[in-house]
């Protein structure tokens, strides 16, 4: 069974492409680093995460991520909260509002999985193409 990736961000927002792309980068690293931690051995730094097979088997592959869209920040909250629902691994990010959103922390997308294809697409399976 194949392992994917979904990206789902908010078009609402008319982000330029760029912060398109960064939210997207701090969603799909996210899923990783949520739960890992930083330790100090022999005067070097290491990222520690304990992955799950789904986790394991997608970084092995191709780490086929897909990108798709809501239109609305409460569109974008009930994927995510569908995600969780699902037992789906899923992390939501909110920006801090530093560049494009005048001071305001702003919901902008949430990462979903890695997981299997069939799972993911009972969350997200009625969403466009970013």
């Amino acid at each position: 069974m194949a392992t994917k990736q979904v990206i789902v961000m908010r078009k609402d927002l008319g982000m330029r492409k760029g912060k398109m792309i960064s939210q997207g980068a701090h969603a799909s690293k996210g899923t990783l680093t949520k739960n890992g931690t930083i330790e100090r051995r022999d005067g070097k730094i290491f990222f520690v995460a304990e992955i799950d097979e789904k986790y394991a088997e997608w970084l092995e592959s191709s780490y086929k991520k897909i990108t798709l869209y809501v239109k609305s920040e409460e569109e974008l909250y009930a994927i995510y909260e569908n995600a969780l629902k699902n037992n789906l691994r899923a992390i939501l990010i909110i920006d801090n509002g530093d560049t494009e959103f005048h001071g305001t922390k702003t919901p902008t997308c949430v990462a979903i999985g890695p997981d299997d294809e069939e799972k993911i697409d009972v969350v997200t399976g009625e969403l466009d193409l970013l």
